[in-house]
């Protein structure tokens, strides 16, 4: 009886393990099958459009996967859900909703979890290219700047005059638990990127 007694502690801490083997596990195939199941949903402009020539931008309904973001350097292809919300962000990175769109005058923010969909980002660098692509059109911004940032630091998603991407995730990307930080990558707007065929 007294063996059983001390074992229990061990059995205790295999259980645990286990338990959040398994969260960490479904967390991961969440997001991944969110992403394939996005890419089927996803509906591309039909024709290459200039940015200057776009009609208003009519805005996408919470839960839609409504852009592709790519990084090619990096290898990354990610669609975007509209919405931060929890339910949203395990899918794939949000758009803050109240943020102007891509391709349009203004700072689209887009968030994403560090542990999953942007781990991407810990490698992106000053001068990268990210091409948003919409219904409307294809969009390349140049990133400008990194930072690390307060969670309390709100400057990055304030409003712009000028069309800007803004992508935030929470920092270091491998802390264990609830990370004290921000990571934001600012990029400009740097013109019309053609379609592939």
């Amino acid at each position: 009886m007294q063996r059983a007694w001390k074992s229990l502690p061990a059995y205790l801490l295999l259980v645990i393990g286990m338990i959040l083997s398994f969260l960490g596990a479904y967390s991961f195939l969440e997001s991944y099958f969110a992403q394939d199941a996005a890419a089927r949903t996803f509906q591309p402009a039909a024709s290459t459009v200039m940015p200057a020539s776009l009609p208003a931008a009519a805005r996408p309904h919470r839960g839609d996967a409504f852009a592709k973001l790519s990084i090619a350097r990096l290898h990354t292809q990610l669609y975007v859900i509209e919405g931060d919300e929890p339910a949203q962000l395990r899918r794939g990175p949000g758009h803050l909703a109240d943020t102007a769109l891509p391709g349009t005058r203004g700072n689209c923010v887009i968030a994403g979890h560090r542990d999953t969909h942007f781990r991407v980002l810990k490698d992106v660098r000053p001068g990268d290219d990210i091409v948003v692509e919409t219904d409307r059109g294809r969009f390349l911004y140049r990133v400008e700047t990194t930072a690390v940032v307060s969670p309390s630091d709100t400057r990055a998603l304030q409003p712009a005059r000028s069309p800007l991407l803004t992508l935030v995730t929470c920092y270091p990307f491998y802390f264990v638990g609830s990370a004290p930080k921000r990571f934001v990558v600012e990029a400009r707007l740097a013109g019309e990127f053609p379609r592939f065929k």
